[in-house]
């Protein structure tokens, strides 16, 4: 099987099984899935979700947030990994939010980039839910699943996964195939022991093929 007819299957099933693929963070505008995102780096959504609400309370806007110190904005994330860190980093966001662009997310990735916590997958993830960017942020799910299936090949880094699954999705898919590659890694394709035999891919999947040579050997 060729790449791009791995590809090709891929995008058949994802399309017909999970026409509807979105984030899992719960937000109200393109601020507070910016901080979700932040919080979610190396943290469960799940926990995300249970965090925000009584953060989103105390600062609603990018104009509540950069009004507070890291060590008020703390006791509401507590709960997340990193907290310190990612108190300090909201808090210089906010901040630079508010004096660089008027307390207006920016829509350009380079821009976003550019405030305190926000990397290149942070920046790729916003722009793909908001702006539909044609862009695919690599996740640890994203990452292990691309190269357990065969979308990606001898990929070291995230950014060697994300140009490879660029090239190898059609632009306009990239949005919704960041969502159905990590659904399907925290739902099937898990890091331990993978649900192989509930996967409506594993006739397609590189990892599958070898592990059942590799029985079929012993």
């Amino acid at each position: 099987m060729t790449t791009k007819q791995r590809y090709d299957a891929v995008v058949a099933y994802f399309s017909e099984s999970m026409p509807v693929a979105e984030s899992e963070l719960h937000y109200e505008d393109p601020f507070q899935l910016l901080v979700a995102v932040i919080l979610s780096a190396q943290c469960t959504d799940r926990r995300v979700n249970m965090t925000t609400p009584a953060l989103f309370e105390a600062f609603p806007t990018a104009e509540a947030m950069a009004a507070a110190t890291a060590e008020e904005i703390y006791p509401y994330i507590k709960s997340i990994s990193y907290p310190n860190n990612k108190a300090r980093n909201l808090a210089g966001m906010a901040r630079k939010l508010v004096s660089e662009f008027g307390g207006v997310v920016p829509s350009d990735l380079q821009q976003l980039q550019s405030l305190p916590g926000v990397g290149r997958k942070t920046a790729n993830v916003v722009g793909a839910v908001i702006w539909q960017k044609e862009v695919m942020p690599v996740d640890t799910h994203v990452f292990r699943v691309a190269a357990r299936i065969g979308l990606s090949r001898n990929a070291k880094t995230p950014l060697q996964t994300e140009l490879q699954l660029e090239k190898g999705f059609a632009k306009h898919l990239l949005p919704t195939a960041h969502h159905w590659l990590i659904l399907h890694g925290r739902y099937v394709c898990t890091a331990r022991a993978p649900k192989c035999g509930e996967c409506g891919i594993s006739g397609v999947c590189l990892h599958y093929s070898k592990t059942a040579k590799s029985a079929d050997n012993r």
